[in-house]
Order: structure tokens, then sequence, then C-alpha cells
């Protein structure tokens, strides 16, 4: 008898702490309660504000990018008319093949292919190296650079410009002018905080156990880099990697004070100085050109992005 009864005792505390649990698991907050969500007129508020934020925020982010699209496929009346048509009279595709001929697209193109691709050279040669140095090596007064890193992230990047350009001018130490050549847009492109900080997150997520059996292997701090840190790193290196093309291709203020040759010039800037006395539909059809290729980065390589900003946020 008395079994039974600590047995039935048993239970019914069981039962009172399933119950509690699923009271607590009810009270926890969310936008909107479970229990209004069951009932009809709370689903269908529900779905309708859901529908709204959606459609909102896809005309507000791709509304520009439709029109850019479509002003390419007009004609130069239709362009400049008030009010704008939502689309095309007549589809006009030759503006893009003339916007590629008249404006030499090919050249600026093949130009901020250069610019970009060697700026992440640079950038994976000395960024990697100075986030692995403060991650693994230690160095003296490791956090207070590290600090002063990110604080220049505080610095607006237009504050900048002026002292950038005074050392391009003249580079101390080697004296030399680098205006209309390539190191005006690779050796600032590699003082980038931001990436620093990323690759540096990502190295210390990595297990200490790697690095000592390569250590007790006998292998150089160089050679643990190259040969255990880099091969796992892909992840946060293609994001790196993404961030510095894209960065290079859509500045604009820096080219164009650095490199005022014209056959030296990038995508954006080679197009601001060819459009005058150039149609609006053909301009906006180069500018279209210039911003697909970001574009298909984007949607290439989205998933990559997301799983090499989020690498790093776990140790082990």
């Amino acid at each position: 008898m008395a079994s039974n009864t600590f047995v039935s005792r048993r239970r019914a505390t069981g039962r009172r702490g399933a119950e509690r649990r699923a009271a607590d698991t009810g009270r926890q907050r969310t936008l909107i309660s479970p229990a209004q969500l069951a009932r009809p007129r709370g689903r269908a508020v529900y779905w309708i504000v859901l529908a709204l934020v959606v459609v909102l925020f896809t005309v507000a982010f791709l509304g520009p990018l439709y029109w850019m699209v479509t002003g390419g496929l007009k004609t130069t009346q239709e362009v400049v008319q008030s009010p704008p048509t939502a689309f095309p009279s007549s589809v006009h595709t030759e503006n893009y093949s003339r916007a590629w001929s008249v404006m030499d697209l090919s050249r600026l193109l093949f130009n901020t292919l250069y610019y970009a691709f060697g700026a992440l050279a640079f950038q994976l040669l000395f960024d990697v190296t100075a986030a692995y140095s403060l991650s693994r090596l230690r160095p003296v007064f490791g956090k207070a650079i590290l600090g002063m890193m990110l604080a220049t992230l505080m610095i607006p990047a237009t504050v900048l410009v002026v002292p950038q350009y005074l050392t391009v001018l003249d580079v101390p130490i080697v004296q030399r002018n680098l205006l209309n050549s390539p190191w005006v847009i690779w050796l600032p492109s590699v003082t980038n905080a931001f990436n620093i900080f990323l690759l540096k997150r990502f190295f210390d997520s990595i297990p200490r156990e790697l690095l000592d059996a390569a250590a007790i292997d006998g292998a150089s701090p160089l050679r643990t880099l190259r040969s255990v840190v880099l091969p796992i790193s892909r992840p946060i290196l293609g994001v790196v990697s993404i961030f510095a093309i894209v960065g290079v291709w859509k500045d604009f203020l820096w080219p164009m004070l650095t490199l005022p040759d014209p056959g030296r010039q990038t995508l954006n800037v080679g197009i601001y100085s060819l459009a005058n006395g150039v149609p609006e539909n053909v301009l906006i059809a180069a500018l279209t050109i210039a911003s697909v290729p970001t574009l298909l980065v984007f949607l290439l390589f989205q998933r990559n992005i997301m799983s090499g900003l989020t690498a790093g946020g776990l140790k082990g």
C-alpha cells in the first residue's frame, strides 16, 4: 500500500511539473501570443501585417533596381517624361549594347577588376597575418593595438580622405607619388580593421588542440598558418574576399581623386566622367551593366556570406 501511494505521488508530481513547464512556455514573450494567434481575427491581423511588411520592404529595396533596369529599356523621351511610366511602352535592348560601346565599358570593367583583385591579394596577405598574430601569437600590447584598429571604424571615411590623399601624393620615406598607379587603390584598402576583426574572431574559435598538435610535430607558426589554419578558414576567407572586391567596385570618391587619367579610371568614375552628352536611357543602361557583377556575386555567394559571418560565433 505504501509503495502504491509513493508511486501515485510521484506521478502527480510529474504531472504538475509538466503542467508548470507548459504554462511557463505559454508565458514566453512573443510578438503575438499563441492564444491570440489561435483566434480567426488574430490570425487574419497577423497575416495582413506580415504581408504589408514584406511588400513594403520588397518595394523599398527592389524598387530602385526595377526602375534602373526598365529605364535602360525605354526611349529618351519616355525616361524624362512626367509622370514616369511603370512599364516601357516599347523595349529597346539596343540601349545596352550602345552603352557598352559608347562608354567603353570593357576597358573600365578591366580596370576595375584589376584593382579589385589586386586589393584582394594584398588584403588576404596582410589582414590574415595581422589577425593571426593578434589571435595566436599574442604580441605585447596586442589588445591595445586591436582596440586602436577598431576605433578607426568610428571615424567617417570622408574625414580620412585628405590625410590619405596627402600621404599618397608624397609617400613618407620612399618619397614617391602614387597618383595614377594601382598602388593608390591597393595600399589604402589593406588597412581594413573590420576584416581583421572578422578574421581574428574566427581564428579565436579554432581549437587550441589543433595548433598544439602542429607545434608538437615541429611546425613553425608560419607553417601552422599555412597548413592548418588557412584550410579550415575558407568560409571567413570567402567573406573577406567578397567584401574586398565589392569595396573597390563600389568606391567612387577615392578613385575619382587619385586616378585622373581617363585610361586608368574605374567603372563608376568612368561612367560619371563620360556622362556628359550621353542620353539618359543609355546612361541608365550603363549603370545597370555596372551593377550586374556585384549582384551576381551576392546571389551566388549569399549562403557563404552568412555562414562565414557566423562561423566564429561559437567556440569549439
